[in-house]
């Protein structure tokens, strides 16, 4: 990623890329995509951190010593580890050993996900999991697709198989005027969440905000909103309402 404000114009990163990638212009950086290797070299080089790297990859080893270094704070806390993304059941290899690396240290384990995975492996983290978070985005199906680029049908699924394992499970809504915050979505959401097997689920709304422009500049992205704006005060106090209206509570943020 790239933050042009930041930026002094050093070249440092131009001489650093081993495959001259960067080029240094009137605009700042530029970098050609079609040939960037996504070395991070340019960003080991850059004294003003205007370009960074935005992940990088880690073995379950050198995870446990980051999770262990903040030990102290969950201790204090009684929090724990949420393992987020991104999607991390798209790994279950490596979260599997994670979960297990955890569990034997006693840490609370947490996963935040949007339910898109084969059943068998859902549940299978389900066994070494002390909480899910698991996002709700629209109930109609073919909406679903419009804005997410598949169906729902199998996150509804796996939410139903779920729930019938007894596991906790907070349900944690992106609320977003002009997709998923009309009464009539929100209703059958309702009924959908208030249907589930087990203790009544809790309800997290996430209010849409427009952090995504900015970090689509940064890796140099046009970002368009379309339809979708934050919603304001009266229309979330009318979610929650709604919610309550089926025995749910509903709350912004968390």
């Amino acid at each position: 990623m790239y933050s042009k404000n930041k930026c002094i114009g050093c070249g440092e990163c131009v001489s650093a890329c081993p495959i001259q990638a960067c080029e240094l212009t009137t605009d700042g950086i530029v970098t050609d995509d079609s040939i960037c290797l996504r070395c991070g070299q340019c960003a080991e080089a850059c004294p003003a951190l205007a370009t960074e790297m935005s992940g990088h990859y880690e073995s379950v080893s050198d995870l446990l010593k980051v999770i262990e270094n903040e030990r102290p704070f969950f201790d204090q806390s009684g929090g724990g580890v949420t393992f987020s993304g991104g999607e991390p059941l798209l790994y279950p290899e490596f979260l599997t050993e994670i979960l297990d690396a955890c569990g034997q240290m006693n840490i609370h384990r947490t996963i935040d996900t949007a339910g898109l995975a084969k059943t068998q492996t859902l549940l299978e983290i389900a066994m070494r999991t002390d909480l899910f978070l698991y996002d709700l985005k629209l109930m109609d199906s073919e909406q679903h697709k419009q804005w997410t680029g598949v169906g729902n049908r199998r996150i509804l699924q796996n939410l139903e198989a779920l729930a019938k394992t007894g596991a906790e499970i907070q349900i944690r809504i992106p609320l977003i005027n002009g997709v998923n915050s009309d009464e009539k979505n929100i209703e059958a959401t309702a009924v959908y969440v208030a249907s589930l097997s087990g203790p009544r689920k809790t309800i997290s709304l996430l209010p849409y905000h427009n952090l995504a422009g900015g970090k689509s500049a940064k890796l140099g992205q046009e970002y368009d909103p379309g339809q979708m704006s934050e919603p304001g005060e009266k229309e979330l106090a009318r979610v929650i309402s709604q919610f309550a209206a089926h025995g749910l509570t509903a709350t912004v943020g968390g």
